[in-house]
Order: structure tokens, then sequence, then C-alpha cells
């Protein structure tokens, strides 16, 4: 498995990957991701960048996308701010492959110059929270009865953040600031 940054080759095989996501996980995914033009425009002109995907090669040099994060940056009075995105295909969760998204969005935003980032994780996603507590991420906020999924019951929503700043050291604990060329601190 390899994580790569989101290109127009492969756009298919992201698409398969999100097409056999269970109905349960699309609910909590914010983009019209079964959209071929819309996972298309993804790899192209001005919503490029800052993507990635996990990609395990077949016997057969076909490409199968397991996992699938973005650092999208907020627009405006905001736009020192990324939200993180992420989602990993059911059989690879618990293997340590959202770690690894969660940590490639981690580095990229640092690298592109965000200062923030939010994620946002529903409140009984424990492994989720655990995941991205780890990495630097803490609470700012809960949004109670905040989402509905797909069958009418009311969700909290849990609002994390990670402070690049504050951090550091964080970062250097679990091998980031390596990564990113920064001294140890």
């Amino acid at each position: 498995m390899t994580v790569v940054e989101l290109g127009p080759e492969r756009c298919d095989a992201l698409l398969r990957f999100f097409g056999d996501l269970p109905e349960g996980d699309l609910t909590f995914i914010k983009e019209e991701v079964t959209d071929p033009d819309t996972v298309r425009s993804w790899a192209t002109g001005e919503a490029a960048g800052g993507r990635w995907v996990a990609v395990d090669t077949g016997g057969d040099g076909t490409d199968e996308v397991t996992g699938y994060v973005a650092v999208r940056p907020l627009p405006g009075w905001s736009d020192h701010v990324g939200e993180v995105r992420l989602v990993v295909a059911p059989s690879r969760r618990g293997t340590g492959l959202g770690r690894a998204l969660a940590r490639q969005a981690l580095v990229g935003a640092v690298s592109s110059g965000l200062s923030k980032l939010v994620v946002e994780v529903v409140a009984e996603q424990g492994s989720a929270l655990a995941l991205f507590s780890d990495l630097g991420f803490s609470g700012e906020a809960l949004l109670r009865d905040h989402i509905r999924d797909r069958n009418g019951e009311l969700r909290d929503l849990m609002v994390l953040a990670h402070h690049v700043s504050d951090t550091w050291a964080g970062m250097d604990t679990v091998g980031i600031a390596d990564e990113l060329g920064a001294p140890a601190g």
C-alpha cells in the first residue's frame, strides 16, 4: 500500500472505492462522492491538490483505492484553517491505514502553510477520536443532534482541532517533524 496524491489516473479507482462504501458511511461524507464529475474535478483545476489516496496495486496492474484523505482550506477570514476529511475501506479499518492517511494530511497541510486543522467526527466514533487525539488534535466543540443519519437518527458531532504552533512537540513525538525537516523540539 502506498499513499499518493490524487491525480486523474486514479479517479476511476476512487469512484469504485466510494461506490463500494456502505450506505452508512456515505451519510457522513459532505461531498457528492459518487458523482464522477465531482471526483474528477478534484484532480484538475481549482479543486486539485490537498487530496491523497491509499493505493494497492493488484497483480494485474490495476489500482485499488483503500482510503482517501483531503485537506480543504477554508475560505475568507479562515483561509489559514484546513478541514480534514478521511475515509478508509471497512476491510482496512484497524490496520493503521487511517493513521497513515491522517499523518499525510497533517504533513501536507503544514507544508502548504496552514496553521490550524479541524476535523468533524461523529461523537460515537471512538476509534476516529482516538486516532486524531493521538496526532495532537483536541476537542473544540460538541454540537448536539447536529447531523441526521440515513435512518433519521440524530447524532452528536465533535469538532477537533490541531493548532500547529501549539502542538509542534506532539508532532515531533509521532515523527512528523522529521518528515517536514523541522528541528526536534
